[in-house]
């Protein structure tokens, strides 16, 4: 069985095949299949392949971990269990695309452009990371965006310069400031009632998204919070 899933807080599209029984060759080729039919169809997203079985064999749990290197790709086991009159299902997560996914440094390879970023997200959404460039310039006048494919990133001198990113959307502006976690950051955006995302602990970033009106409202929170980023940025490349 063939099932498309979209995550709403991300560009995230899992494209899912579920099987009675155990993991054979057919299903995963099915699962690749799916997975490949629908990037190509849909390239403005990024794709999940997700295989769910009642058995991932260790034999097949090795071909679909040596795969994860080049597909994105989530096993997981499914169980049912006999509960007094009730069945309960159990889903384990066996393998997870994100432990193979690459760092940052790494998607930053894959160079596009404003155009690419535009009709992907819209221009009123690639205007807004324009926006908060103005602010990044009273920090710096030499930072400059970059369009990368997975997210628009900055770069200074024409090399990276990551103490923020951002994933327009057709909406709204993700804006990510690297930064650790810290209560009194947490306290400064659930005052401004922003919408904050869950804290990417991988990459150590605060991931907002605001919207064109929060953006001009809250610019005085974002020069705050960027300018904290953009210190913590310059004394990790002093002191490494």
């Amino acid at each position: 069985m063939d099932l498309l899933f979209q995550d709403p807080d991300s560009n995230l599209r899992y494209e899912t095949e579920i099987q009675l029984g155990k993991t054979d060759e057919s299903h995963i080729f099915r699962t690749i299949e799916y997975w490949d039919l629908e990037r190509k169809r849909y390239p403005q997203y990024d794709h999940v392949a997700v295989l769910i079985a009642e058995d991932i064999t260790s034999r097949f749990l090795n071909i679909i971990s040596l795969l994860n290197g080049f597909i994105p790709l989530v096993a997981i086991q499914l169980n049912a269990i006999q509960i007094g009159d009730q069945i309960a299902l159990v889903f384990t997560v066996v393998l997870d695309h994100r432990l193979g996914l690459a760092p940052e440094e790494e998607e930053e390879q894959e160079v596009t452009d404003r155009a690419y970023w535009e009709k992907r997200s819209s221009k009123t959404t690639v205007d807004m990371a324009d926006e908060v460039l103005r602010l990044l310039k009273s920090f710096d006048q030499d930072l400059e965006l970059k369009y990368n494919k997975f997210y628009i990133s900055v770069s200074k001198d024409n090399k990276p310069f990551n103490f923020v990113i951002f994933r327009p959307k057709k909406t709204s502006l993700g804006v990510e400031p690297k930064l650790k976690k810290a209560e009194e950051i947490e306290i400064m955006l659930d005052s401004a009632g922003l919408d904050v995302l869950e804290y990417d602990t991988r990459n150590q970033r605060y991931r907002i998204r605001f919207s064109r009106e929060e953006i001009q409202k809250h610019q005085r929170l974002l020069k705050e919070i960027l300018g904290r980023a953009y210190r913590d940025f310059i004394g990790a490349i002093s002191t490494g």
